[in-house]
């Protein structure tokens, strides 16, 4: 008789989402894929919009899944990107599709915030979160100008992870390390701060009680229950934000780390106990977001692989060529050729990923890469040297020497570019698991259902159960010629 105990995972990342299940034996976990899917941007009256409703639909076909297949999962677990919410009606509808984070909408508004409502130092000392135009404050804030009828009708408003987990128990709650991603939240006091909420016409009861990793939400409702073919699974509140699962899954051995998760976006940070909100993390403009058992997520926000999936998307050439093929044609290019700033603003979502990387090379009298593979090695390039910028950051901060960057995330899977991250920042790098944030969520469920007692025991199982590939620093002169140059592009 199987005794093992299923968790369920869903995955959402900016691009796609998966469903997956997982299982512990003999410390070690086991991973399967059920389902994967795309997650689309919809664009309609001049605004960026998720289908809410498709990812709930792809999540019950996962679920129908493992019914099928009578796969006796034990809990569900839900993480997705940050910032993004859903407004409830009176009625527990919900009122519209969300408004996606890319959406032009907030262009302008952290400005105008500062100006009118709260200063740009006072939000920082509030809440220690890194300023993008993006985040929930921000668009709140837009939202509440335009008089936003969604938001002006609701009852409740739920982070993304929540809106899903809501609509599979009915329950609301606001699960802490999406929280943290807001802007609206102060790291101190572990809620959602008053007086901004306050500046947006809001209070904390619009949004759902505060629960850490680990809580439980509620079960299935009987709809989901019969739609799927499933009995009452507990519905398991993980770090609802993709990177606070992914940072749970680093296969450190102790706290002297760093960590790069790379996806759509790569996020560099390192784990503290406390916050760090200072005049040097407000200058740097770091953030600090909701960890674990809880730990603090130092980290900053780079572009990450945006640029090089959406320049793929636009080489019908290159469509039938695995990544793979790409990535080593764009080892055959002249390196630094040509350097660009990948948090610049214009390539945030541009109508054409590669017009923008040509017009930034044109403003800064770089040589206009031509062909998907000087682009693509450009963009390698230019990651690796803003890591470089970062980790040099975070290297000043720590209290604790940063000896090892673990990668972890779909983009550990580039070597190239992995290489280059250990050559450009002069550290030794790990690179693995690539499921990094699925592999956090389960683990997360494993800990509420009392399988493993705490993030150690949950590290040394994932690194007993991924192969973790090790790369050291390679042409150092070259590099640091390179990040000069970077710099003077950059300032």
């Amino acid at each position: 008789m199987d005794n093992k105990k299923y968790f369920f995972a869903v995955d959402l990342g900016a691009t796609s989402g998966r469903t997956i299940v997982g299982t512990l034996n003999d410390g070690k976990f086991e991973l399967e894929e059920i389902t994967r899917f795309y997650n689309n941007i919809i664009e309609t009256g001049s605004h960026f919009y998720w289908d809410i409703f498709a990812l709930y639909h792809e999540i019950i076909k996962g679920l129908k899944t493992v019914a099928q297949r009578q796969i006796k999962i034990s809990s569900i677990g839900i993480d997705t990107w940050g910032v993004d919410f859903v407004c409830i009606g009176d009625d527990g509808a919900i009122l519209r599709n969300p408004l996606a984070y890319r959406d032009p909408h907030t262009f302008g508004v952290m400005e105008d915030y500062f100006k009118k409502e709260v200063s740009k130092e006072d939000v920082y000392n509030i809440t220690g979160i890194q300023f993008m135009n993006f985040n929930s404050i921000f668009q709140l804030y837009a939202m509440k100008r335009a008089d936003n009828s969604a938001l002006k009708n609701a009852s409740k408003i739920l982070f993304v992870p929540d809106a899903l987990s809501y609509m599979l128990t009915g329950n609301d709650v606001c699960e802490y390390t999406i929280a943290s991603t807001s802007q609206l939240l102060n790291p101190r006091t572990k809620l959602l701060d008053e007086s901004l909420l306050a500046s947006l016409g809001l209070s904390r009861s619009k949004f759902g009680k505060m629960v850490n990793p680990g809580t439980l939400i509620g079960t299935l409702t009987e709809e989901v229950q019969r739609m799927t073919g499933l009995g009452p699974i507990p519905v398991i509140a993980v770090a609802g934000h993709d990177t606070g699962s992914a940072v749970a899954a680093v296969p450190a051995k102790d706290e002297k780390f760093a960590y790069l998760s790379s996806g759509t976006w790569s996020l560099m940070g390192i784990e503290t106990k406390d916050a760090v909100i200072n005049d040097d993390s407000y200058n740097l403009n770091f953030t600090n977001e909701g960890g674990i058992e809880g730990t603090t997520r130092f980290l900053k926000n780079i572009c990450g692989m945006w640029l090089y999936e959406r320049c793929r998307e636009e080489w019908p050439e290159v469509q039938n060529m695995s990544h793979l093929y790409l990535q080593q044609e764009a080892m055959h290019c002249e390196a630094f050729k040509s350097l660009i700033n990948p948090d610049d603003a214009m390539f945030v979502n541009p109508p054409s990923m590669v017009d923008a990387i040509h017009t930034y090379c044109k403003q800064h009298n770089e040589p206009v890469p031509e062909g998907h593979a000087e682009i693509c090695r450009c963009i390698f390039d230019s990651l690796a040297l803003r890591y470089r910028q970062v980790f040099t950051c975070l290297r000043d901060i720590a209290t604790f020497p940063l000896d090892i960057l673990h990668i972890i995330g779909g983009g550990s899977k580039n070597y190239f570019l992995d290489q280059f991250t250990a050559n450009s920042c002069g550290v030794k790098v790990l690179a693995g698991p690539q499921e990094g944030t699925a592999i956090g969520n389960i683990m997360l469920q494993a800990k509420a259902s009392g399988e493993v007692k705490d993030i150690w025991e949950m590290r040394q199982i994932i690194a007993n159960s991924v192969e973790m590939k090790e790369f050291l620093p390679q042409d150092c002169e070259a590099w640091d010629n390179a990040y000069d140059k970077y710099l003077e592009i950059v300032k």
